[in-house]
This record gives C-alpha cells, structure tokens and sequence, in this order.
C-alpha cells in the first residue's frame, strides 16, 4: 500500500462521485502526504464540472484582496492605535486630568490663591499613576483577555497605553503649571514634578509586576499623597498657612540636585526591574 497512488482514471472517478466510499477515503488520506497525487486531483477537479465555479470563487477572492491591497496599510493605522490605547484616553481619568490643570489656573488666576501651584504640584505626580491604573486590565478594558493573549499584548500593549497616558498628562499639567503666575508663597519651579511624575508611573509598572496595576497603583499614589499631605495637617491653620506649609513640604521631594537625582535613581531602577521581570507581564491574572 506504501506504493499505491492515484492515477488518471481514479481522479476523474473521485470528482465525479462515482468512486467508491472507501476508495474516496483512500485518495484523501494519500493526497494529504502525496504532493503529486495531490496535483493530479486538483487539476481533474480543474477540468471538471466545479472547475468553473471554483474559478469564479477565485476570480472573485482575488478581485477583493486586491481591492483592499490599493489602500494603503498606513490608512489602518489609526484604527490599530486606537484600539491599543483607547483605554488610557477615557474615562474619568481624562475627566480627572482637565479638572486638575483648569482649577488649578482658575484658582490663581480667578480666585488669587497663592497656594494653587503647591495643589498642582502634590496631584501632577500622581494623575499619569491614576492613568496607567485605569488602561489596562479586565477591570477597565472589555477585551483585556484576547489582548493580553496576542503578540502585541502583556508589557507591550502596557507601554503603550502607558506612553499615551504620559503623552497627554504631561504636556497639559506642564502648560498649566506654566499658566499659573507667581506667587510670595514658597513652591518649587512647575516643572519641577516631571521627573518625580516620570518615576512614580514606573514605579507602578515594577510593583505591578508583583501585585498587580491596580494595587501598584493605589501603593504608590497613596504613597505619594500621605508623605505630601501628613506632615502639612499637624495643626489647624488658615489656607494661605497650609498652602505655604505644602510649597515648604513639596520643595523637600521635588527642589534641588539631590532630589531631582533621587528621583532620576529612582525612575532607572524601576526601568531595570521592569525590563528583568519583562516575562510576569505576560501572564497578568490579576490585572
């Protein structure tokens, strides 16, 4: 039977059903390991009464694929990268970030309250932390399993929502910290918290690696805000004394070499510990 293969007469009786069951058998099972054999069959079904209608279906399959190869792949672009960071970009996170930068400005420039600049510098940090949180998992996103399951899932789809996030928070809370005017209350420079921003966002991604985004970055963002706000509510005062006493806590983490280089210490750490632990993001259950 090694030696057994389909000649002429058999192939014609195969595409015209008068080949018996057993033997219809036979030639399917042989052409799946018989590339001639396999040959010879397509071109007696080619020469037969279905060769037209499968040419037709072929015409027709090569008329669409064509069709759709003039546009350029360039044109899906748009499509693909909203669906990889349409979660970091809605939602009451971006609700969250444009609240933020306007009350700010409109409490300097509306309301004159010299501590506007020490608000925006204690949340500025922590809104990109917030982003990352809401972009990825099953909590926020409906297809988070089947995008977590391709190729372009795991630590990649969460850089790039991760980039989306930073590429929009960063730029609206540095041109709203550039807006606020000056003011006799002490409070770092606006941009001041870039790096610190920069920092806590990695932050997340390395202790979400552990203990999932969410959790990460609830850790680090609460974190953040208590070292801020806890030394500031040691005794009642007046807003104008609290404003000053956040601007004198906030210029202890943010002003000067040392911090700025804690924080960049800080941000190349975390990078490292993403890049070891690059695997565990593959396999995110709890995200």
């Amino acid at each position: 039977m090694s030696d057994w293969h389909v000649n002429a007469s058999t192939a014609e009786r195969y595409v015209d059903g008068t080949l018996a069951e057993p033997d219809c058998w036979s030639v399917e099972q042989h052409v799946e390991g018989c590339a001639s054999c396999a040959g010879r069959v397509s071109r007696a079904v080619g020469a037969g009464p279905a060769g037209v209608l499968l040419g037709d279906v072929r015409a027709s399959l090569l008329a669409r694929v064509q069709g759709k190869a003039v546009a350029p792949a360039q044109a899906r672009l748009p499509t693909r990268l909203w669906w990889a960071v349409g979660p970091a970009l809605r939602g009451a996170w971006a609700l969250a970030l444009v609240v933020v930068a306007a009350g700010a400005v409109g409490l300097a420039r509306g309301a004159d309250f010299a501590g506007a600049r020490s608000l925006l510098l204690a949340l500025a940090p922590v809104i990109p932390v917030a982003g990352v949180a809401v972009s990825y998992g099953r909590h926020t996103d409906p297809l988070h399993e089947i995008a977590a399951s391709t190729p372009r899932g795991g630590l990649r789809l969460l850089l790039v929502r991760t980039v989306a996030v930073l590429a929009v928070s960063l730029p609206v809370l540095a041109v709203a910290g550039l807006l606020l005017p000056g003011t006799s209350v002490t409070a770092p420079g606006p941009a001041t918290w870039l790096l610190p921003g920069l920092a806590l966002t990695l932050a997340v991604l390395a202790l979400g690696g552990y203990v999932g985004c969410r959790a990460a970055a609830a850790l680090v963002g609460g974190g953040w805000l208590l070292a801020v706000a806890l030394p500031c509510l040691g005794e009642s005062a007046s807003a104008q004394s609290l404003a000053a006493r956040l601007g004198e806590q906030l210029s202890l983490y943010l002003d000067g070499r040392t911090a700025q280089t804690s924080w960049a210490a800080a941000l190349v750490l975390c990078a490292a510990v993403v890049a070891v632990r690059r695997n565990v993001y593959d396999r995110w259950e709890t995200m």
